[in-house]
């Protein structure tokens, strides 16, 4: 297996290894941006942990590529490190998905991953990871995936499908539960942000999921947006959610769908509603996740 590193500080770009992305380069966080990761990270984590947690941090892109994604994977690792809640090993390579190498991880973090195709061996490898007790932890694009792979999309809970609301567009988040562990960085309000927010179908749905979080449709802010990008928007129920977890077999799965831009990466209420997602799914966290 051949592991892609990011050292900041060494690399003057990233290029992401895939077929349709080989020629985009991404540029790893300056000084001052770590030094904003930093400066957000939560002092202690939610929970202890049981034992030391080891993430697999996959960032592949074969679709669209995040210019967020260094940034991203190093807050993921720095989150990790400040509390002691997990390490991490970065990849970008699909021939991760082996019983053999799966089998030294906790947990899967697929961090803004467009347009996967893993192979059939490789598919019974990640369904397998999960559904014995492992964890699966999706930011952002991690719903850009697996449009061929029926199981893989019910795993992560749902598939992209447009963002009417793009990274330029401020919208009012609300906590569908207020008091749920995993929303208590939030202290039950709910939030502005400046993101691009998902739709999602098929097979989205709050009956195979428990959503935490979705777009507050009746924020004037929110409405304004929907207002210009009307056409965009296919789903008739107003239901866009945003954070969710669920069951996978013996497994947990933490997906939230921010992480577009930048700067949520050091984002401190975010920052801790993801650790807390982590160790949920890492199986630190003993939280409510039965569908209501």
């Amino acid at each position: 297996m051949k592991t892609k590193s990011i050292i900041t500080g060494l690399l003057a770009t990233l290029v992401v290894g895939s077929a349709s992305a080989a020629k985009t380069k991404l540029v790893p966080p300056t000084e001052q941006e770590i030094k904003k990761i930093e400066q957000a990270l939560p002092a202690t984590a939610p929970a202890k942990t049981s034992k030391p947690r080891k993430i697999l941090l996959f960032s592949r892109c074969d679709g669209f590529v995040h210019k967020s994604i260094p940034i991203g994977i190093k807050s993921m690792e720095m989150l990790g490190e400040k509390t002691g809640a997990y390490t991490t090993e970065h990849s970008t390579e699909l021939e991760a998905f082996t019983t053999e190498n799966l089998a030294r991880f906790d947990a899967i973090l697929f961090l803004s991953t467009t347009k996967l195709n893993p192979a059939p061996e490789q598919k019974k490898a990640l369904l397998d990871f999960a559904r014995s007790g492992k964890g699966i932890i999706g930011i952002h694009a991690a719903s850009d995936n697996f449009y061929e792979w029926e199981e893989g999309a019910a795993m992560i809970g749902g598939l992209f499908c447009g963002h009417p609301w793009t990274k330029s567009c401020t919208v009012q988040i609300k906590l569908d539960e207020p008091d749920h562990p995993i929303n208590a960085c939030f202290h039950g309000q709910p939030f502005k942000i400046k993101d691009e927010i998902y739709q999602f179908k098929d097979p989205y749905s709050r009956e195979k999921q428990r959503v935490l979080t979705s777009l507050d449709m009746n924020d004037p802010d929110t409405q304004a947006v929907k207002g210009g990008n009307a056409a965009k928007i296919v789903r008739t129920d107003n239901d866009f959610g945003i954070t969710w977890i669920k069951r996978e077999g013996q497994g947990r799965v933490f997906y939230c769908s921010l992480g577009h831009n930048s700067e949520i990466f050091w984002n401190p209420a975010v920052l801790q509603h993801y650790l807390a997602g982590i160790q949920y799914a890492l199986g630190d966290y003993d939280v409510p996740d039965q569908v209501k």
